[in-house]
């Protein structure tokens, strides 16, 4: 499962700020997270649980701020939400001359609350 190693990432960023900044310890971490980010909340939430065991982050509360996956169609500007399993087919004019991803792949630290 990636989560873990997810939730390994972010508490050694976060453990290592924390040490550069003499805090002693984190309260909260919020982490962005796209639809298309392939991230199941539950599992890095119990991932990041484990992976904060014996660093300043352990106690910290994990908060996850959704992203919707948003496109855009090149010929006619509509934007839409392209929803889960993402569908890229615009929806006012079919056309395939380009849809650009305008979110949902975002994955990361918004900001820490130290203790």
């Amino acid at each position: 499962m990636h989560e873990m190693s997810i939730a390994a990432a972010v508490v050694e960023q976060v453990d290592e700020a924390a040490r550069q900044h003499g805090v002693p310890g984190v309260a909260r971490v919020r982490l962005q997270v796209g639809e298309l980010a392939g991230v199941v909340p539950e599992a890095l939430d119990f991932c990041f649980e484990l992976a904060c065991a014996g660093t300043l982050v352990e106690g910290a509360a994990l908060v996850t701020e959704p992203v919707v996956a948003r496109a855009r169609c090149a010929p006619c500007a509509v934007e839409w939400a392209v929803g889960m399993p993402p569908d890229l087919g615009c929806p006012k004019c079919s056309g395939g001359g380009g849809v650009e991803l305008l979110s949902g792949r975002e994955l990361q630290i918004l900001d820490v609350e130290w203790a």
